[in-house]
Order: structure tokens, then sequence, then C-alpha cells
């Protein structure tokens, strides 16, 4: 490994950073094995109960994102991620508890849901806006690798847990299990500087979200790659949130089968994470793009009936590219962007990125129950290969380059 990359293990703020962000995943991996196979037996495989739920949860992400991006930028950032942690303990944790007294109430669920949904909307611009914020800015590729790695391992490892768990103790304990995880990167977050808003907050929200949206839309590569992914989101959500589980309870063999699918994907994550350490392309948006073609492949092949271990093969590839193109979004973002709108942009790419989500969670029952299970994962993959294609078309894709951090000095834009 490169001399730079363990300079950076050095860096006592970074690495507290990466051991809490590892642990969030790993409560975090949890979560949807836990939640969908939890309310799939307690409602006796109730697709559209389990859809309810998502949307709900889903619904405040998109709603808030742009709200939490301003929020993260005109506020502490570890302060917002504070909250937003103990929101998702306090939500997780009381799932679980419902599903153990065997609860099956909807709007109890549905509004728990909507917590945790109004958690992840502050949670990811913050957690943007932190890293370039605690890592030097000569080494933030290796920066959001070394995070890749540690969300990649605690996503394998919570996720074989989470299969085995709910197999055994059932859907209520694991959800309990992830809440309670929460907590311990509460803890660590207490660590982490808390350094003033580079916003500040004398301007008015509604001029800093113009402020965001002028960064966003100025660059193509930005927002053609942010609305070929909320397209890919959308299919992934009905694939993977509804009818992915719904085919494994059916006829994979129940939570343990949907989470060696899962795990095929962290574990190519890891791969991924690993080569990310030793490539940077020189054209990183174009080369991270390609490589999401592979997320149309493992929901085909579920759709045609194929051996599980061929799905799960299949999501290794997924994660794999999945990976790699997190990290050249991230660190081309985090040097493109001004740090003092960092989060907002952020924020528009979040938003972007899920707003079409909970169509995809609504559709997925009534279109399964038309053309049948098989055929609605056939044609999800379909869509999520277009739409990958469609955007590698695109001129800012192909030509933005790989180049040093932009920070704002004195109102001018320099690299550093």
């Amino acid at each position: 490994m490169r001399p730079s990359n363990i300079e950076l293990l050095r860096h006592r703020p970074f690495t507290v950073l990466l051991a809490a962000r590892t642990l969030n995943m790993l409560g975090f991996a949890f979560e949807p094995v836990a939640l969908a196979f939890g309310i799939l037996h307690l409602t006796d495989n109730d697709k559209s109960f389990l859809s309810a739920v998502l949307v709900a949860q889903t619904l405040p992400e998109v709603l808030l994102t742009l709200f939490g991006g301003v929020v993260a930028d005109r506020l502490p950032r570890v302060w917002v991620l504070r909250v937003g942690q103990s929101i998702n303990f306090a939500s997780w944790v009381s799932i679980g508890v419902m599903m153990l007294l065997d609860v099956r109430s909807l709007w109890a669920y549905c509004t728990l849901a909507v917590l945790g949904g109004i958690a992840s909307a502050v949670i990811y611009p913050a957690l943007t806006g932190i890293i370039p914020e605690v890592t030097p800015a000569h080494l933030l590729q290796q920066g959001n690798s070394w995070l890749a790695m540690g969300m990649s391992v605690a996503k394998l490892f919570g996720l074989i847990a989470a299969g085995t768990v709910v197999a055994f103790l059932g859907g209520g304990v694991a959800m309990v299990i992830a809440g309670s995880i929460y907590v311990c990167g509460v803890g660590l977050s207490l660590m982490l500087p808390s350094l003033p808003s580079q916003a500040g907050t004398s301007e008015s929200m509604v001029k800093q979200l113009a402020e965001g949206w002028g960064e966003f839309r100025s660059r193509q590569w930005l927002w053609v790659t942010v609305l070929a992914f909320s397209i890919i989101v959308m299919m992934l959500q009905a694939a993977h949130g509804v009818l992915g589980p719904y085919l494994a309870e059916t006829e994979l063999g129940g939570p343990q089968a949907w989470a060696k699918v899962l795990a095929g994907e962290a574990t190519g994550a890891i791969v991924g994470v690993l080569m990310s350490f030793l490539w940077k392309p020189r054209r990183p948006i174009f080369a991270g793009v390609a490589l999401l073609l592979f997320w149309a492949f493992p929901t085909t092949l579920l759709g045609l009936s194929a051996p599980l271990h061929w799905a799960v093969i299949a999501m290794f590839f997924a994660g794999f590219g999945y990976q790699i193109y997190g990290v050249q979004w991230a660190t081309t973002m985090q040097t493109q962007v001004p740090p003092d709108k960092l989060s907002r942009v952020a924020a528009y790419d979040a938003f972007g990125s899920i707003c079409l989500g909970p169509i995809g969670l609504i559709i997925a029952t009534p279109v399964s129950d038309a053309i049948g299970i098989h055929n609605a994962m056939i044609a999800c993959g379909a869509v999520l290969f277009t739409a990958t294609a469609l955007a590698l078309c695109a001129p800012g894709v192909r030509a933005v380059r790989a180049t040093a951090r932009v920070v704002s000095i004195d109102g001018e834009l320099v690299a550093s």
C-alpha cells in the first residue's frame, strides 16, 4: 500500500470519522434485511404493507434533503450529524420493539419510518461536507477510499449477521441491534472537531438554496449523472426494496438467501475500494458511470430465475462497480465544488438521486401483480441498463477530468 494511504491513518480527526462512519454502516446494514423480512413475517408476506413503510421512510428524504443541505452549510456539520444519528437510534429501536411485541399498526410503523427518513435527509449532506474538513486536501481520494473500505467491510459483516439474526431471532431483534449501534456512532462523533460553518447564517435559506442550485446546474456532469441515478434508484427501490425480498421469501429460501445476494454486493464493494486506492482515472465520472452498467445484471438474472449463485456473482460486480463510482464521484465533488457550498450541492445530488425512489416502491406491487414478478424484475434490469448507457453519451460526463481541490479564498476560487 502506498505511504500516503498509511499517512492518512495517522491523522486523528480522519481516523475518528472513519471509525464513526464504519460503525454507523454496521448498524445501517442490518436495516434492509431486518425491516423487510420483519414486516413480511409480521404481515404474512404483505407486499403492500412493506411498500407503504418504505415509502414513508423515503418521502421525507426526498422532501427534506435540500433543507438538510442548507442546514449542514449553516450550522456546524458535526452537530447536524449527531442529531441525525440520534433520531435514527430512536426510530429503528422503536420499530424493533413493536415487532417484538407483534404490533401490526401500519400508521405506527410509517410514523417511525418517517423519523428515519428525516434523519437521512440531514446525515448525507453533513457527512459529505465533513470529509474535506478532516482530510488533508492532497489525500482526498485516499480518504474517500478508506471511508468506502470501512463501510464495505461493515456492510458485508452486517448483512451476514443480519440474515442470521433475522432467521433465528427475528427482525425485531435485528432492528434493535441496528438502532443500538447508532448510539456508539453518536459517541464516536463527540470526538470529532466541531468546526464553524463556512456559509454563515445572514443570508436567507432561499437565497442559499438558489446559490447551491446555481453550482449544481452549471456542471453538466453533475446533473446528467444525478438524473440517470434517479432512474437507477427508482428501479433498485422496486427490485431490491420490495420485489427481491419477496422473491427470496417465497422462492429462494428466505432472509438468508437475500442476505447472500446483498453480501455479494458488499464483497464486490471491498474489492472495488482496493482498486480505488490504486486507480485514479483521468476521466473519473465517465469511468465510474460506465461501471454502474453492472447493476442491470443481478436484477435481470433474478427475473430469469437463474440459480442463486449467479445472482450473488452478478451482485459482486455491481458492488465492485458502484464502489469505484462512489469514490470517484465523492472525490470529484469535493475537488470541484467550493467547500462553503458543498453540503448544498450534495443535497441537490441526494435529492435528485432519490426523488423517484418512492415511485419505484409504489409501483412495485401493482406492476408485479399485472405482469408477474419475474417480468417486473427483468424490466427493471432493462431500464437500469438504458439509463446508465444514456448518461455515458453526455459530453460533460465524458469530458470532466480529475483535478485538485477547489477552495474559496476571499471570494476567489483557487485549486489547493
